[in-house]
């Protein structure tokens, strides 16, 4: 380890988490201090408008360990986890939700298995409580629907809650696309990987950042960044129909030559189009969402911006975001 480098960073990105602040840091610190290594806890306000800045400013104060990226405005969840590794200093990095719905506690066998020679390890949800049935088995439709589609083996059951060693992390450093699913980008960058069972609990207070709207973009996101097979189903759809249609014209043909009366009339002529509009409508959907993030790709802007970053020294170098020079009087 470098000299006056932490040997494990958590990165909990912070979004109006108010009443979990002191209580998130008061359980990291007893774990870390348990484990007897030197540690950092990394806290990413992603635009907070609640007092959660002002408590961070204060357990900063209070325990210099604790450090903070400031983003100039809310930039998402994903880019909050990227701007965690990006700043963190650890040999090993830890990113946990702030809401304590993943128990720091956890973290003490997630450094055993690093210690035994994984660099990436993940935890899987045995139990997920306080859930709505509708949740559990949206998230687990989902798990594996982007199994069957995707070229990456992600686990089942598994969130963003994980450990990765300083060499994940510097390999991840290097993946700089704008529509993160880091969950994915953790399997796809490889290393030697185990995953660990825990029970994951209740929010401790507050809301969920992550309504239905937010979850549903979240799994395009992560089916799009590594799958192409929806561009596949259009073409096979427009291959489908193309055969139906062509069925239609020969079975309508041989009616009419025969005097029957089943097709006269617009009624099936107007169900026809409207079906096929119908199609062509999903289609150019479908190839819009991958060409908005071609779009969003080549503009190259910074994936977040940083107001301020509190408690690093010297700065970290990163390249691809916009940071300004830390104010001496923060550290």
């Amino acid at each position: 380890m470098t000299a006056n480098r932490p040997v494990i960073s958590i990165v909990a990105p912070v979004y109006n988490e108010e009443p979990i602040l002191h209580e998130l840091y008061c359980r990291i610190s007893a774990t870390m201090d348990g484990l007897g290594e030197s540690w950092e806890l990394v806290l990413i306000n992603d635009g907070s408008f609640d007092r959660s800045l002002e408590i961070m400013r204060e357990l900063h104060a209070a325990d210099g360990r604790v450090r903070i990226v400031n983003f100039s405005r809310n930039f998402g969840h994903q880019l909050a986890i990227t701007a965690g590794l990006d700043y963190a200093q650890g040999d090993a990095v830890v990113i946990i939700d702030a809401d304590l719905q993943d128990p720091p506690s956890v973290i003490a066998e997630m450094v055993k298995k690093w210690r035994e020679g994984y660099e990436v390890v993940y935890a899987v949800r045995s139990q997920r409580k306080g859930e709505t049935w509708f949740k559990l088995f949206t998230a687990s439709l989902f798990y594996r629907l982007i199994n069957g589609i995707t070229g990456v083996n992600i686990p089942v059951d598994t969130g963003d809650f994980r450990l990765l060693d300083r060499r994940a992390v510097l390999a991840l450093r290097t993946v700089r696309e704008h529509h993160r699913f880091m969950r994915g980008l953790a399997v796809w960058i490889g290393f030697k990987q185990i995953g660990i069972e825990y029970v994951r609990e209740e929010r401790f207070a507050g809301e969920t950042k992550y309504p239905f709207r937010k979850m549903l973009r979240f799994a395009l996101d992560g089916i799009t960044s590594f799958s192409h097979l929806p561009l596949q189903l259009a073409t096979y759809l427009g291959f489908i129909i193309a055969g139906f249609s062509v069925l239609g014209i020969l079975i309508t043909i041989i009616l009419r030559l025969s005097g029957s009366q089943a097709f006269y009339g617009q009624a099936s002529t107007l169900v026809a189009v409207l079906f096929i509009g119908g199609i062509q409508l999903i289609s150019l959907g479908i190839v819009g969402e991958y060409l908005g993030r071609i779009y969003n790709e080549v503009k190259a802007r910074p994936l977040y911006i940083v107001r301020d970053a509190i408690g690093f020294e010297p700065q970290p170098q990163i390249v691809g975001i916009v940071q300004p020079e830390i104010d001496p009087s923060l550290r």
